[in-house]
């Protein structure tokens, strides 16, 4: 199978400071901000929409919109994978890894004994 020169896009959602370096390598970002905070469901569907494959999403917005987030991942082919901001890592990302899997298989396979 041939590698295509068309490449599915990805994109960064977040705070300035938690998306400068995907900016930097080149993905499409937006800047969250007190302004357009409440419009973050929308982006997200308009990346959905728009046939982006991958999107990194800062981990406090993807935990306030999780239903949005979790009904993109279910009805579209984007993956949104959760990022930490400056403050560090809220485990966001293990816990939506977690879920993923155990819809995939059917069990918590992560469970702690």
């Amino acid at each position: 199978m041939s590698t295509s020169e068309h490449k599915a896009p990805m994109a960064a959602v977040g705070s300035y400071e938690s998306i400068l370096p995907f900016k930097a390598i080149g993905l499409d970002v937006v800047v969250v901000t007190e302004e357009n905070y409440d419009r973050t469901p929308l982006t997200l569907n308009k990346f959905s929409r728009d046939g982006y494959a991958v999107l990194f999403l800062e981990e406090e917005l993807f935990a306030r919109f999780r239903d949005e987030v979790d009904e993109i991942n279910e009805y579209s082919d984007l993956s949104i994978i959760p990022v930490p901001d400056q403050k560090g890592s809220m485990r966001v990302g293990l816990e939506s890894i977690r879920r993923n899997v155990e819809r995939a298989v059917g069990m918590d396979i992560f469970g702690e004994k």
